[in-house]
């Protein structure tokens, strides 16, 4: 029969076998695992390349989109400038000429009035003179 020694190394053959068993079904599902990360990131890199291509693409579609805001609002500015420039011609030649019909119409006017009112002191004078 089996002795207390020859039982605790079966028991302990049974166990080591057991847990390198278990360990065996671990390795065996990390090994799954670190393939299918390699599949992952081989996937990954074959699906890197077009993505940055179409992102370099819309970059480059949005510098020339740019470019062409750029140029309008250059234009913009030149366009306000030359509005601005024709304002103050405008301005210059109009406000000019309408200050002097101002002018000269105040001063006919006020020429007319003490012309009025001259007339007025003169008939008072000479309706006083003839009583």
């Amino acid at each position: 029969m089996l002795t207390g020694v020859d039982v605790a190394a079966l028991i302990a053959a049974v166990v080591w076998a057991v847990l390198a068993t278990f360990l065996c079904v671990a390795l065996v599902r990390l090994i799954k695992l670190i393939n299918a990360a390699t599949r992952v990131v081989s996937d990954l890199g074959d699906r890197t390349p077009p993505l940055l291509e179409d992102v370099a693409s819309t970059v480059e579609r949005t510098n020339t989109s740019l470019e062409r805001v750029e140029e309008i609002t250059a234009n913009m500015q030149a366009t306000s400038e030359d509005v601005s420039t024709v304002t103050a011609l405008t301005r210059s030649v109009v406000t000019g000429p309408l200050v002097k019909v101002a002018s000269f119409s105040y001063a006919v006017r006020r020429v007319l009035g003490e012309r009025r009112t001259l007339a007025l002191v003169r008939s008072r004078r000479r309706k006083e003179a003839r009583r």
